[in-house]
């Protein structure tokens, strides 16, 4: 929802957003300076004040103007003009207030590239410049030289010497304080099938997505590029009331592995239904052997699915003969029943196996259907055994 007051903005974002635009209206001779600021809704005057300072000019009635009425005009005048320090102050001020990757995350993302490549397929130099324009942005040493743009440092300290490791080159072009706009791109650039090729692209964008997982995000594949997947950055909402319980649940139980196989899972059940399908499996696998090493058995490597829903069954009195009412045997029958139909719908329709001419493709419905029934199975199952350590403490070992 888009902010209303001046007070909803913090100062420094304001004053930020007020001083680039000025800076930008500055950049148009004295003569255009009048006729652009009433273009853009700002109170009139004349080419006098105007040829005194054009900076002052336009920061007065800037001035006059309440925060939220900034980011239009600043939306205006980026339709006629490329600034990427005006389109990153907007961006801020746009983003104030909503979900962000936090300062840890984005640590963590950098940290990912000094022990690989931050590109492949192109120089470091080409890739940064797609993503920033290096040749706009301020030197590091422009204190001293005012003419010296950060494409010149990068130039020196990389390609005429090796002096800035990968970190240090990100963080120099602002990956920390960046706008999330701006932070995003980069994900999306660095994860493109032209800066890598597809299996580095699939693990490095796996790797981000289960770091910015943390922070209500994920990347996922919304186009294909010659055949290569193409990444674009998303919230990672969850679907329904049900996305949340079970997630809530499974968080609770284990957040390192099982809910983490839960999130890739939903992560994937539009955009790749048979990698979907797979982790359904797998997460019913987990859930099962996690109880079952809980409650002091063992089961075997070689133990499918339904093998170890069965061992597990035993221990939690869950199979159908365990039980006299017949709707509970019923019940039970059921989630037997949906155990091995998960692990069938994996073996005919998954990427567990390879498809052949005639396999059938699966579609984003079949992965809902085999995510869901796997988180609720997976919930049930982990909610039953709390309930049997809560009530038989001593019996469980």
């Amino acid at each position: 929802m888009q902010q209303t007051s001046s007070d909803a903005y913090p100062t420094a974002l304001i004053r930020a957003l007020r001083s680039e635009l000025a800076s930008a209206i500055s950049d148009y001779s004295a003569n255009e300076v009048p006729n652009l600021c009433s273009r853009l809704g700002l109170r009139d005057g004349d080419r006098e004040e105007s040829f005194k300072s054009k900076f002052k000019y336009a920061e007065r009635r800037l001035l006059e103007k309440p925060a939220a009425e900034l980011i239009p005009i600043a939306a205006r005048l980026l339709e006629g003009q490329d600034s990427y320090s005006l389109l990153e102050a907007k961006s801020k001020m746009e983003e104030h207030g909503r979900a962000t990757v936090s300062e840890l995350t984005r640590r963590r993302i950098v940290a990912l590239f000094e022990s690989r490549p931050i590109s492949t397929e192109d120089e470091h130099m080409t890739f940064l410049n797609r993503v920033w324009p290096l040749n706009e942005m301020p030197s590091i040493f422009s204190e001293y030289d005012h003419g010296r743009t950060l494409e010149d440092d990068f130039i020196q300290a990389t390609v005429r010497n090796d002096n800035w490791n990968n970190r240090e080159i990100l963080e120099r072009v602002g990956i920390m304080t960046c706008s999330q706009r701006q932070f995003f791109r980069f994900l999306e650039e660095v994860t493109s099938p032209l800066a890598h090729p597809a299996t580095v692209q699939a693990e490095l964008a796996t790797a981000i997505t289960e770091l910015l997982r943390h922070d209500g995000f994920r990347l996922t594949v919304v186009r294909r590029m010659s055949g290569s997947p193409v990444y674009q950055v998303q919230a990672a909402a969850l679907g329904s009331p049900a996305d949340v319980a079970i997630s809530e649940a499974l968080a609770a139980y284990d957040a390192d592995t099982i809910h983490a196989r839960w999130t890739q899972a939903l992560d994937r059940r539009d955009t790749d239904p048979e990698g979907a399908i797979t982790l359904a499996r797998t997460l019913l696998e987990d859930v099962c052997k996690w109880i079952i090493v809980e409650a002091g058995e063992e089961y075997e490597e070689k133990d499918d699915l339904p093998v170890l829903y069965k061992r597990l069954a035993k221990i939690l009195k869950l199979a159908p003969d365990d039980h006299n009412e017949t709707v509970f045997r019923q019940i039970l029958g059921s989630c037997q029943s949906v155990v091995e139909s998960l692990g069938s719908l994996r073996n005919k329709i998954s990427d567990a196996h390879s498809r052949g001419p005639k396999r059938v493709r699966p579609a984003p419905r079949h992965a809902q259907l085999a995510v869901n029934l796997s988180g609720t199975m997976a919930t049930f199952l982990v909610d039953t055994w709390n309930a049997r350590k809560a009530q038989q403490p001593k019996e469980i070992h």
